[in-house]
């Protein structure tokens, strides 16, 4: 198979000065892409400022001969999503590719976590993923081609103790990654999210000792293909951990239908609304939103034709 190059892409990468985001930056970069390598620098929690880790980066890039510039802005406001994303159009005159990594780390119980625990990390993966898809977005759709690469987690697909902030964050991502989808659909612009596991400082306290090897070289290869033109797919969620690439996914159960319920009715049919043996599957897109009204009012439909055939 040919190689999957980057010649002539411009990325942007946030929190790319450590673990994921640096691996993705290294390895569009040995492509041909030409690189913001975005980080703040922050502590773990979101903590202090070190403009260190991002211009490392870059340096790695630019003495293997790569095209790369530092920038230190914050994904956690307005005005440094657009800044970062200013630093490519600025530079370059375009924004291709936009991989959202940067990521911070507030642990704690429902009964613990403050307010501004809660906030600090929504406002750097959730909000800092809104603040950089804005300004990207456009000048894709402008451009006729674009692809956006968000970060969820299996955090927010499955939940996980002392992390509820982490967990709503990660679940709205798979949202934005559905309307980012959507809307881009008919611009060009394709927009996945992936689901990494990787060993990380974000994995520090816990207890990795068991885990098998799970380098964030092992993630970068699948996000390097949803960043590129050549892949097929959007509004998908991709998960990679420890050498497994699969596809994550919403499903419904086929459900139960009846004209009139009763809390009573619900009770007896617990068993055959949960019923997931033939799980229904409505991808975001083209239009899984109407997918899913259509095939619920379809049941009624149905049901007024077997009552007239009755009748």
């Amino acid at each position: 198979m040919t190689d999957l190059r980057f010649d002539g892409r411009v990325a942007v990468v946030t929190g790319a000065g450590r673990g994921l985001g640096r691996a993705y930056a290294l390895l569009l970069a040995s492509r041909g892409a030409r690189v913001v390598v975005n980080d703040v620098g922050a502590g773990l929690a979101g903590e202090g400022a070190d403009a260190g880790p991002a211009h490392d980066v870059v340096d790695e890039i630019t003495s293997a001969g790569g095209d790369a510039v530092a920038s230190t802005a914050s994904v956690a406001t307005p005005a440094g999503g657009a800044e970062i994303v200013g630093a490519a159009l600025q530079r370059w005159g375009r924004i291709d590719v936009l991989i959202h990594n940067a990521g911070n780390v507030r642990r704690g119980s429902l009964k613990e976590l403050g307010q501004d625990d809660f906030d600090a990390v929504l406002d750097v993966h959730l909000r800092g993923a809104y603040h950089v898809v804005r300004p990207a977005f456009g000048p894709m759709c402008e451009a006729g081609y674009g692809r956006v690469v968000l970060t969820s987690s299996i955090g927010g697909l499955y939940g996980n103790h002392g992390v509820a902030n982490y967990a709503a964050a990660k679940a709205g991502i798979l949202g934005l990654t559905n309307v980012v989808a959507l809307e881009g659909a008919a611009e060009g612009v394709r927009c996945n999210a992936v689901v990494p596991g990787a060993v990380t400082r974000m994995a520090a306290g816990l207890d990795t000792s068991a885990y098998p090897p799970m380098d964030p070289d092992l993630v970068a290869p699948t996000v390097g293909w949803l960043a590129h033109e050549s892949c097929s797919v959007t509004g998908e969620y991709w998960v990679a951990i420890a050498g497994r690439v699969a596809r994550a996914f919403v499903a419904e159960t086929p459900g139960v239908y009846r004209p009139s319920w009763t809390i009573e009715d619900v009770a007896a049919h617990a068993d055959a609304i949960r019923d997931d043996t033939a799980p229904l599957v409505f991808a975001p897109v083209p239009d899984g939103h109407t997918d899913h009204i259509r095939y619920s009012f379809a049941a009624q439909a149905k049901s007024d034709e077997a009552g007239a055939a009755r009748d």
